[in-house]
């Protein structure tokens, strides 16, 4: 395969700019971010656009698990289209939280735009700044800079510096430590699976359909996992609860449709039969768990298995790794760029 210029080197460097993230949270005055908010009240509203909006799933799932509150993710568009759904009383009795890598994403700037209007305060979560940052005095501004078109670290050290805040607010240590540990973690399982990926992508680049399958907040992960590969490869990609693809989906299983399962450790009996029943049916598995049994190993065609002392949360930006990279790789595999995929740009504008 050709090397990428940009991507795949920006994919496998994640850890080092997870450690310098995680430098800077540390010495960071995050509380000051969410002063003025009781957050057993106040209701967290995560808002993003495209993979921005997955990661705004993510972050709600953990604040959910980690301060027992009230959160939700939406799309900026839902609340410029449909203000009276998103907050049929009014936004002054949230704490909204807008995120975009660039600052300069449209829709999530006229969110901003409208709170300013209504004299809500809200955090920004970027990389870039811009015109986002200039917004409001609460930015969480992480240091993760792309030159390529696709989210990928960006991802990532947002996703990871939202956690990081969660945590400050809950006075977790255990899970700010579990989260300061993934950048040896990753170094570590990069170098026993990347080849491993690369080859099976290479030996089955006769797939023409991909279904990413998770629960709770591996849901939002495996959506991002499924865009990864729409946007670098432009191949068809989509994404389920793992439970639902029994309930219709799972018609679309065969030799040519990989199934890729995102298996949590808290409900494992549950999740992990479902592959087994698709690799029955006829299609090629693509697991990624933490600990695997005997009846895994032996349905999936790829295994990753993570083996991270953490909390389940802490290892949402480890598992987004393998989809990004298997996007990456598929890109290559089929001739195609994956720094610049087609019809996309690195900000979208309205």
């Amino acid at each position: 395969m050709q090397v990428t210029t940009n991507t795949l080197p920006e994919i496998l460097g994640q850890s080092k700019v997870w450690s310098k993230c995680l430098g800077d949270l540390a010495a960071a005055d995050l509380q000051r971010l969410v002063e003025g908010y009781d957050p057993g009240v106040t209701e967290w509203v995560f808002v993003g656009c495209g993979t921005s909006y997955y990661l705004a799933q993510a972050a709600s799932a953990t604040l959910t698990e980690r301060l027992k509150v009230r959160s939700r993710a939406v799309p900026a568009s839902e609340i410029l289209l449909n203000p009276a759904l998103v907050f049929p009383y009014g936004a002054s009795d949230c704490f909204p939280v807008l995120i975009s890598r660039s600052g300069h994403t449209s829709e999530v700037l006229k969110v901003a735009e409208i709170l300013n209007q209504q004299k809500v305060p809200f955090l920004a979560v970027t990389c870039d700044g811009r015109e986002l940052e200039q917004m409001t005095p609460r930015v969480l501004k992480m240091d993760a800079h792309e030159k390529s078109v696709v989210m990928t670290t960006s991802f990532t050290s947002m996703l990871l510096g939202l956690q990081y805040l969660v945590a400050t607010v809950a006075g977790d240590s255990k899970f700010i430590a579990d989260l300061e540990s993934l950048p040896k973690h990753l170094d570590h399982l990069i170098k026993i699976y990347a080849p491993l990926i690369e080859e099976f992508i290479v030996k089955h680049n006769d797939l023409d359909d991909f279904a990413f399958l998770g629960q709770g907040g591996l849901y939002a992960i495996a959506s991002e996992m499924a865009l990864k590969v729409m946007e670098m490869s432009s191949s068809y990609a989509q994404y389920f609860h793992t439970l639902e693809f029994r309930h219709g989906p799972k018609s679309i299983c065969g030799p040519r449709t990989l199934v890729g399962g995102l298996i949590s450790e808290s409900s494992y009996d549950i999740e992990m039969p479902v592959l087994v029943e698709m690799k029955e049916i006829g299609s090629p598995i693509f697991a990624i768990t933490n600990k695997a049994t005997a009846p895994l190993r032996q349905v999936a065609d790829l295994l990753i298995e993570l083996n991270l002392p953490v909390a389940e949360s802490a290892r949402f930006i480890v598992y987004v790794v393998w989809g990004q990279m298997f996007g990456c790789y598929r890109s290559l595999a089929l001739g195609m760029d994956p720094d610049n995929p087609r019809n996309l740009s690195r900000v979208v504008t309205i």
